[in-house]
């Protein structure tokens, strides 16, 4: 969610990925284990219990991947990262891929050399206050005070509005979206800004989420989505097609809970290959014929983990907008497994 574009932290983790083994498979595999980097906690996306287990819609992702690698989705490790340390836990091989809702951007895609597999949700910056401050929309808080992390593309998509709009605020620098929450719920600034699903799943973890509104406009693109190390192309293959699986199961209907039903009787030849039953993809990422299917069976196809984890029933209560699919109007759209 936060996004940092510091040049040196780019060029030294940029470095860092191109001396990164390009086996992470086989190490995934003799670790009998996938450590994967997940935010600090954040509502929904990706959030620790008392007792240590984490849920949400990321930590789906991960999951999914080390069943269909491992046989077991709950063979991961969890590696809590921050905006400022991600990259760095992922080049230096600390995580074998990142699923903590970063946006996928130029800079992070050729001189931090990572390799964004795909996008897992499609989201934007916006403005959340108090609903006693008054105000109805972002053009409204000319001088406000503005809660946002430092070192993050976020940081500047606020100077960039607030220059184009002729308006003027004052910063209030925190280093985490845990330390965003506090601040602005003690009051310390009168807005907080960061993208709009991160908002939504701030105000959820609000006492009185009714007292809080995010504001309607959305002010910058945040493709945000997995990510690997660049230079180890049969990984990312793995990790892209493990999540293009679970947007295909959505569109075709493959549930976690009908799934061996349409392996066994679908006349669909989309649904046999994803299934497994036709064709030797497996075969192709060294992976047997049903990966796949062991994805979507941990928490199934992208449409149930979305609606169990921050959908419209859900305290985050986020509708699946751009985040639909393509059938339905939405950019959701995998492509053909063939």
């Amino acid at each position: 969610m936060t996004k940092s574009v510091f040049l040196g932290t780019l060029t030294v983790a940029g470095l860092a990925a191109g001396l990164a083994s390009a086996a992470t498979l086989d190490d995934v595999k003799a670790r009998g284990e996938l450590n994967c980097g997940v935010s600090t906690g954040l509502t929904g996306f990706s959030l620790p219990d008392a007792n240590g287990n984490w849920t949400g819609f990321d930590v789906s992702l991960c999951r999914a991947v080390a069943a269909a690698v491992l046989g077991d989705g709950t063979k991961v490790k969890f590696v809590p990262t921050t905006g400022q340390t991600r990259f760095t836990a992922l080049a230096s091989g600390e995580v074998d891929m990142l699923a903590r809702n970063s946006t996928w951007t130029f800079s992070r895609d050729t001189d931090l050399k990572l390799d964004f597999v795909g996008v897992n949700y499609y989201d934007g910056q916006g403005f959340m206050v108090r609903k006693d401050l008054g105000v109805t929309s972002a053009k409204e808080l000319d001088g406000a005070t503005v809660c946002i992390q430092t070192g993050t593309t976020t940081e500047l998509n606020l100077a960039d509005w607030f220059k184009v709009n002729n308006l003027s605020y004052t910063p209030v620098a925190v280093e985490t979206n845990a330390e965003g929450e506090q601040q602005y719920a003690a009051g310390a600034c009168d807005a907080y800004t960061t993208d709009a699903s991160g908002l939504a799943a701030t105000r959820a973890a609000f006492a009185d989420p009714e007292n809080h509104i995010i504001l309607p406009e959305i002010i910058s693109k945040e493709p945000l989505g997995p990510a690997v190390r660049h230079g180890d192309n049969e990984w990312a293959d793995i990790v892209r097609w493990t999540l293009n699986a679970l947007i295909a199961a959505e569109e075709y209907g493959v549930t976690s809970a009908n799934m061996e039903e349409l392996a066994a009787n679908s006349p669909n030849p989309e649904i046999q290959r994803v299934l497994g039953v036709q064709g030797d993809l497996g075969k192709m990422i060294r992976l047997d014929n049903d990966w796949a299917k062991r994805a979507i069976a941990v928490g199934g196809n992208y449409g149930e983990i979305f609606a169990a984890t921050i959908g419209e029933a859900t305290p985050i209560g986020l509708a699946r907008g751009l985040n639909a699919q393509w059938t339905q109007g939405g950019l959701l759209y995998a492509p053909p497994f063939r």
